[in-house]
């Protein structure tokens, strides 16, 4: 009896803390999401190998893999249906909720790492794509040169 109840407090204390890392972690999967869907649709089209690309970060990153993948694909379509709808609005949309993590400096980093790598998925990290991500580095507060922008 001692045992199973061991192994059941274990079980439930483990899901409890994977919902409390969602929780915490929302914002900053919401940023990427936003950044990624920013820096993708910065050349005017959204490549299938960029969506890939973040899919794959948000499943083996620590502090989001706890999201469920059609979570996250949900958010980065309504993301880019703002784009779709009027770029500028998408583009303050996606930069509103960047900048949420405006302060964390090691969210932010990590932020501009990622849309770095997501830039450069289609194999070509062009002048517009360069240029929102330096935007993006800046609006964190992030001096854009420590990203080689």
């Amino acid at each position: 009896m001692l045992n199973w109840l061991k192994e059941n407090t274990t079980t439930a204390r483990a899901r409890i803390t994977a919902e409390v890392a969602k929780f915490k972690n929302r914002t900053f999967m919401e940023a990427v999401v936003s950044g990624c869907a920013l820096v993708a649709a910065a050349d005017g089209n959204i490549d299938a190998s960029e969506k890939q690309k973040m899919i794959g970060f948000i499943e083996r990153a620590d502090e989001l893999k706890h999201f469920d993948t059609r979570q996250v694909i949900e958010l980065f379509n309504k993301v880019a249906a703002d784009f779709e709808f009027d770029h500028t609005i998408g583009k303050a949309t996606a930069l509103k909720t960047i900048c949420k993590i405006k302060g964390n400096e090691a969210q932010a980093r990590l932020l501009v790492r990622i849309v770095c790598a997501i830039g450069a998925a289609d194999g070509d990290f062009d002048a517009d794509e360069r240029a929102i991500v330096t935007e993006i580095a800046r609006d964190l507060g992030l001096k854009p040169a420590e990203f080689d922008l």
